[in-house]
């Protein structure tokens, strides 16, 4: 009986501090759980206290053990009645309610600094900007649930506008789909994500866990990345994309306790369609073909501690402005090959310390190569010191980028990290969604340096964090499109020769602090 009974307190002091799950809905399904098992907790003790009762309206005598029991069984009485309000008001919380809600608000203060080619500089000592995700959840039974987000990041109040008419031809790009939540720009709130996510245990009657999911895709703060952002990684490997966009993902588990799996993604990033009010509405045009990528992300290995990781895929048609006025629109330049390997590993061996277990390593790899339609440059341009290079030449280049992130050296729950990429001339990620506002230090073709620091204020509602992001170019065009005018890749030294010294780029730096709320 008293095992029982504090079995049941313990239940329920579970419930009460239950706030490791990683959001708001895992918080609610692990409410829910511990309820289903208060429930029979109590259901059982009150089936043996009656059991016990009628046995004792037998007996015609009670002895002085049994009536201690049977005051004892008073107070358990009692302590019943104050869970089944306890279960009630939790009922109330969670059952018949499976929309669930979750918020996060940043503040950011950057302190932006740019120096040219030509030695001249370009700053800002204090950008600030607010950035409010709110999070939506519907599970409609075990096997199917819709995932939403919307998003809001502006800078604060009105922003300044353009300078030039160089400035005023880009502007147009600032909402341009693939960054229109990452990018600090209006008042608007607008869908980041939207999806529905259907799982089972079984495909085609095999013992094969599998999910299919089709929708605005979770495609930003992939793995890698989302260690410094301080978020739960969506699927794709940050190294090379890490933009929007809309699409379907297929995951087939092959071994579960290696956590070996096997995911197909694709997606569109640009619709050929005429507009709504046309003779022909929505109709393809002579405008750019559409954007596709077909991706296979294949991991190997996943225990827990040690990750392997692979990630293909080939994106076609990709665009270019087409001119050097930058003032007629796209023009497509062909497709992007990309492959991606990393290894992670959680805690550096075992048993060897706080410290070393809870400390993260991770390296990864990317390799890509250009395939140009005939007659068009991709990441080259028409002037090239180096050599002469015809249109339609493919172009490879790679990536490198390692770190570790490790338990504060102050505090408890707090995490700090230290990050370091190169890229070489001619290799181009997608990853304009990066939430670093000088840029994507991994597109960088050159090297960049990262060190960051995130400490709790709150638990682990309100934290804080301090950045410092430095990059070095060797090479223009990191963050540019993929052909001759935004995303050729000259030398510095090249860039200066051709009279571009006060437009390029050679070191930037962020010293980035925010503070986020969570719940």
């Amino acid at each position: 009986m008293k095992k029982l009974f504090f079995s049941v307190l313990t239940s329920l002091s579970l419930l009460s501090i239950n706030t490791n799950a990683e959001s708001m809905y895992e918080r609610f399904q692990a409410m829910q759980n511990e309820v289903e098992l208060l429930k029979e907790e109590v259901a059982t003790l009150k089936k043996q206290k009656n059991i016990k009762l009628i046995k004792r309206d037998d007996q015609e005598n009670i002895s002085k053990a049994e009536m201690n029991d049977e005051a004892d069984e008073d107070d358990i009485e009692d302590t019943l009645d104050y869970f089944d309000k306890k279960i009630s008001t939790l009922n109330k919380a969670t059952n018949g309610n499976h929309l669930k809600f979750s918020a996060d608000y940043r503040f950011s203060l950057d302190n932006i600094n740019y120096t040219m080619a030509d030695n001249s500089e370009a700053k800002n000592d204090a950008f600030m900007s607010n950035r409010f995700w709110l999070n939506m959840f519907y599970k409609a039974n075990n096997n199917l649930s819709m995932i939403a987000q919307v998003a809001y990041n502006k800078a604060f109040g009105s922003r300044s506008g353009t300078t030039s008419s160089t400035d005023t031809a880009y502007s147009a790009y600032e909402q341009f789909d693939w960054i229109t939540n990452e990018n600090a720009y209006d008042g608007m709130l607008r869908l980041k994500n939207a999806y529905f996510f259907y799982k089972n245990d079984t495909f085609a009657s095999l013992d094969i866990p599998w999910t299919f999911s089709i929708g605005r895709r979770p495609s930003t703060n992939g793995h890698l990345v989302n260690f410094r952002e301080n978020d739960k990684s969506s699927s794709p490997m940050a190294h090379t994309v890490n933009v929007e966009f809309d699409g379907l993902s297929s995951k087939f588990v092959l071994n579960k306790k290696l956590g070996t799996y096997l995911k197909f993604c694709a997606g569109r990033g640009m619709t050929n369609a005429d507009v709504k009010f046309t003779s022909t509405p929505y109709a393809e045009t002579d405008d750019i073909p559409q954007i596709d990528l077909l991706g296979l992300i294949f991991v190997p290995l996943n225990n827990g501690q040690y990750s392997i990781n692979t990630q293909y895929y080939y994106a076609n048609n990709l665009i270019d402005m087409n001119d050097a006025n930058k003032s007629s629109g796209f023009d497509t330049v062909g497709g992007l090959h990309s492959f991606t390997a990393n290894f992670i590993l959680h805690g550096i061996g075992s048993d060897l310390g706080e410290f070393l277990d809870d400390t993260i390593l991770f390296v990864s790899g990317a390799y890509t190569k250009t395939d140009p339609k005939d007659g068009k440059r991709m990441l080259y341009g028409a002037v090239d010191l180096s050599g002469a290079t015809q249109a339609g030449e493919s172009k490879t280049g790679y990536s490198y980028w390692i770190g570790t992130q490790f338990p504060s050296l102050i505090s408890k729950d707090g995490r700090w990290g230290v990050e370091y990429n190169h890229g070489s001339q001619y290799f181009r990620s997608i990853t304009y969604g990066e939430d670093t506002n000088i840029g994507s230090k991994v597109a960088t073709r050159g090297n960049a340096y990262e060190a960051y620091m995130t400490e709790y204020l709150v638990e682990k509602y309100l934290s804080l964090q301090l950045r410092y992001t430095y990059v070095d170019y060797e090479y223009t065009g990191s963050n540019g499109f993929f052909g001759e005018t935004t995303g050729a890749s000259y030398s510095i030294a090249d860039a200066v020769n051709f009279g571009m010294g006060s437009q390029v780029v050679e070191t930037a730096q962020d010293i980035r602090f925010y503070i986020r709320y969570r719940y």
